[in-house]
C-alpha cells in the first residue's frame, strides 16, 4: 500500500525558483527554521493538508517520533521525497554542524507515524547507508536544489531516512 498522493499547490509554480533560491542562503535557512513552529501548526491544523511551502508544490509531511530522553512524542515538518513504495526523508538540519534531533530520535526508536494528506500512517525507518544513502539524497535534491547547498555547509555525514508503512 503507497503513501497519498498529495500536494497543495504545483511543482511549476513560478515562486518556486525564487523562493528556493532565497532559501539556499543563510537567511532564507534562518527564516525557515524560524517559521517551522509556525509550519507545524499549520500542517497540525489541516492534517498534513496545509504548509507555508504549499504554494510552490514542495511535499510536506509531519513525521511523529518518539523523544530518545523524554519518551514523549515529538513531531517535526519535513520534506520527503519517494522510494517507491516508501518515503525518504533528509536530516540536512539546513546545513548546520549537529544533526537534528528527529535522526537521532529514529535511531533509538525507528518506528514512527507521518501525517500527510489527513492520514496519519504508521511507518518504520530505515537509515540509509554508502549507495543507497546517496541515491536517496540525490532524489531529495530533485525535489530542491536547496540541499546542495546544505550539504555544502556542513562537514557531518547527513543522515538520509526511507520510511516504510507498518
Amino acid at each position: 500500500m503507497s503513501f497519498p498522493d498529495v500536494r497543495w499547490g504545483k511543482e511549476r509554480e513560478w515562486l518556486r525558483g525564487p523562493v528556493t533560491a532565497f532559501s539556499s542562503s543563510k537567511p532564507g535557512s534562518w527564516l525557515i527554521r524560524t517559521l517551522t513552529p509556525l509550519d507545524r501548526r499549520i500542517l497540525l491544523r489541516s492534517k498534513g493538508r496545509r504548509t507555508l511551502l504549499g504554494p510552490i508544490g514542495a511535499p510536506t509531511l509531519l513525521l511523529t517520533t518518539t523523544g530518545r530522553k523524554s519518551g514523549l512524542p515529538r513531531t517535526t515538518p519535513l520534506l520527503y521525497t519517494r522510494d517507491g513504495d516508501a518515503l525518504v526523508v533528509v536530516g540536512s538540519n539546513f546545513g548546520q554542524a549537529h544533526h537534528p534531533a528527529w535522526t537521532g530520535n529514529l535511531l533509538a526508536q525507528p518506528d514512527a507515524a507521518v501525517l500527510m494528506g489527513g492520514d496519519e500512517i504508521p511507518v518504520h525507518a530505515e537509515l540509509l547507508t554508502g549507495a543507497a544513502a546517496e541515491a536517496g539524497y540525490a532524489r531529495m535534491v530533485e525535489v530542491t536544489q536547496t540541499y546542495t547547498e546544505y550539504r555544502s555547509r556542513t562537514d557531518r555525514d547527513i543522515r538520509v531516512f526511507r520510511l516504510a508503512r507498518r
